[in-house]
């Protein structure tokens, strides 16, 4: 710790003195350019994924008559189509902030779905939030398999005689 606090001692006396050589106006400049990048690097992170419509758009398709083109040319193409049922579409949306090395915030999350009808036409809309998100606990437990797991030793054992 000593030594830490010595390093950092001598780093403020050889900074003490290259600035000691300029002028006081120079020195001011020098100082605000200099809190101006650290407080910059504080800043956080904001990343927007995804595409979520906006209001203008959702006025444009109406249930029972829009057809997915009419939608596709007015919302884009979807973010992803049912895994089981291609007459389902979602528009999905997130917003996240991240200070630093901390784990990023979810600030906002959206997820349009659009259900169509055999022919296409959309027969509804559910716009679901971070208000309707269930938390599911993940559980990490291991399956077991059958055989037999070979130790260090045998690992390296078992290598001998395999080159040529």
């Amino acid at each position: 710790m000593l030594c830490f606090l010595k390093s950092k001692l001598v780093r403020f006396m050889a900074m003490k003195t290259i600035l000691g050589k300029f002028s006081k106006t120079t020195r001011f400049g020098l100082s605000a350019i200099a809190i101006t990048m650290m407080t910059s690097a504080c800043s956080p992170k904001v990343e927007q994924r995804g595409n979520m419509p906006t209001p203008f758009q959702m006025e444009q398709v109406a249930v029972g008559s829009s057809t997915k083109s009419d939608i596709q040319q007015i919302l884009g193409s979807p973010s992803t189509v049912g895994t089981f049922d291609a007459q389902i579409w979602y528009y999905m949306s997130r917003r996240t902030e991240q200070w630093a090395f901390f784990e990023p915030e979810v600030l906002e999350q959206q997820v349009l779905v659009l259900y169509f009808d055999d022919r296409s036409v959309l027969q509804n809309m559910q716009r679901y939030t971070e208000e309707d998100l269930r938390r599911i606990a993940l559980q990490e437990r291991e399956t077991p398999t059958a055989g037999h797991s070979l130790t260090v030793l045998e690992q390296m054992l078992g290598n001998f005689g395999r080159f040529r």
